[in-house]
């Protein structure tokens, strides 16, 4: 079983940055991911990591501004971002997958955590 625990949302002028932190316990050696959902729209993919840290996938919307990282010895996953746009605006989600082939789609992720809420203003 995993548990996963996020931190660090907040409001943000646009323009502004955060770092979410997803600290995870239990089995850690999983792909992970953050999912966001704004209102009125469907959960998104934002990006994903796989267990070493050597790959990584962004959603166009964010590519070049979100940056996801992890530290295997801290089991925490961090999304930095940059750059934020009101758009961004929604609560963040960290995922872990129990399959290593874990891409994009929210049903390759087996655990979820419960979410944070990055608020960007105008």
């Amino acid at each position: 079983q995993v548990q996963l625990v996020e931190s660090g949302g907040g409001l943000v002028q646009a323009g502004g940055s955060l770092r979410l932190s997803c600290a995870a316990s239990g089995r850690t050696s999983y792909p992970m991911g953050w999912f966001r959902l704004a209102p009125g729209k469907e959960r998104e993919f934002v990006a994903r990591i796989n267990w070493s840290g050597t790959s990584t996938d962004y959603a166009d919307s964010v590519k070049g501004r979100f940056t996801i990282s992890r530290d295997n010895a801290k089991n925490t996953v961090y999304l930095q971002m940059d750059s934020l746009k009101p758009e961004d605006t929604a609560v963040y989600y960290c995922a872990a997958s129990g399959d290593y082939r874990a891409r994009r789609p929210a049903v390759d992720y087996d655990y979820w955590g419960q979410g944070t809420q990055v608020t960007v203003s105008s």
